[in-house]
């Protein structure tokens, strides 16, 4: 190797340039090689009106979108005659269409699979996931996510169904199947965080992202009277159990609730722009109209400083936050879903580059 090459003179103009061209590449490069924020919405395709839904929403706020929910019918089957057999009343829209304009919009579209009730139109998932008719019912998926040209499946698989289907031995195989199948798309999964409810550690791998339903500590007919619907607290305690159990940062997204229960003469749901709408602005910053107690009236919800507060929890945790479902929000300037953006907005412009 020469070590004795002429230097090569550079004018002032030139080195100039090579100074901002480099300041530049500076500037952009932390931005660039930050990981993505993660703002999942689902929206409900049980809803007569999901494509009004999709259209009221700033999809802009959006990362991803979570079209809730698709469910085979007994044969493993996914369409008939050109529609899907089983996704809710909504099932003769346009899904080509959503997808479309989600796109547009620089938004991921996954498409949710099962759900927390599964409806009549279903195939038992137990069943369908035996190793027997595995295969079709992966095949059938695959190609549901190549035919509305989505960017990958969410496995919202609860409760009883899913503790089932694992001692089985079925779950973390079927989820391997899809993340095999899907070849560089997105595969994620919604999970509870109690006993019998909570997706295998060993399908963990298999995801890229995992939502934490940190809601519903109390609701008809269960919890704890005079308790929160999902305090603060419970959000904290479900993030550092999935921590313990080996799920890492860069894959925990927190689940919040944009809707509340009412007890003891209130009605039982609310959306939050339902409770905004009853019981003015002010209720928009509180989680609770009325007063928390076993025997009094109440309706226990999260309010803008909450959900705000939660959005800082999921930054500092873990990868992003979670929203059930869209459908719920209020307007600007009560909006949660323009809150928790804010949050974002401020918690990175305080962090820096």
């Amino acid at each position: 190797m020469n070590h004795h090459l002429p230097r090569t003179r550079l004018s002032l103009r030139q080195r100039w340039a090579i100074n901002g061209l480099m300041a530049l590449l500076a500037a952009a490069l932390p931005a660039f090689a930050a990981p993505q924020v993660k703002i999942v919405g689902y929206v409900p395709a049980f809803k007569a009106d999901m494509p009004g839904i999709v259209d009221r929403v700033d999809l802009k706020q959006l990362t991803h979108l979570n079209i809730a929910f698709l469910n085979p019918n007994s044969e493993g089957r996914l369409m008939q005659g050109g529609k899907p057999v089983c996704i809710g009343v909504a099932k003769t829209i346009d899904l080509h269409a959503v997808v479309r304009k989600a796109h547009k919009a620089g938004v991921k579209v996954l498409v949710s699979l099962a759900g927390g009730v599964i409806p009549a139109c279903s195939g038992n998932w137990q069943d369908l996931l035996q190793p027997a008719n595995r295969a079709r019912v992966v095949k059938n998926l695959l190609g549901f996510v190549q035919q509305f040209k989505l960017d990958g499946l969410d496995v919202d698989l609860e409760g009883a169904l899913l503790t089932a289907i694992d001692k089985d031995g079925n779950y973390t195989p079927f989820v391997q199947a899809l993340r095999q199948g899907l070849k560089g798309k997105l595969l994620t999964a919604a999970t509870a965080t109690y006993d019998g409810g909570m997706v295998p550690v060993s399908s963990l791998p298999s995801f890229d992202f995992v939502t934490l339903m940190a809601y519903d500590a109390i609701g008809p007919g269960w919890g704890t009277a005079g308790d929160e619907q999902a305090p603060y607290g419970m959000a904290q305690s479900h993030m550092a159990i999935w921590a313990s159990r080996g799920l890492p940062k860069e894959k925990m997204v927190l689940g919040l609730p944009f809707y509340g229960y009412g007890f003891n003469g209130y009605d039982q749901n609310y959306d939050f722009s339902a409770i905004v709408a009853q019981f003015g602005a002010a209720a928009a910053q509180s989680d609770v109209v009325g007063t928390r107690c076993a025997t009094c009236a109440y309706i226990s919800y999260n309010g803008i400083p909450t959900i705000r507060a939660k959005t800082r929890l999921a930054l500092q945790e873990g990868a992003g936050v979670m929203v059930w479902e869209l459908s719920h929000d209020a307007t600007e300037p009560k909006s949660l879903l323009g809150a928790i953006r804010t949050e974002i907005s401020d918690f990175q412009s305080k962090k820096g580059p």
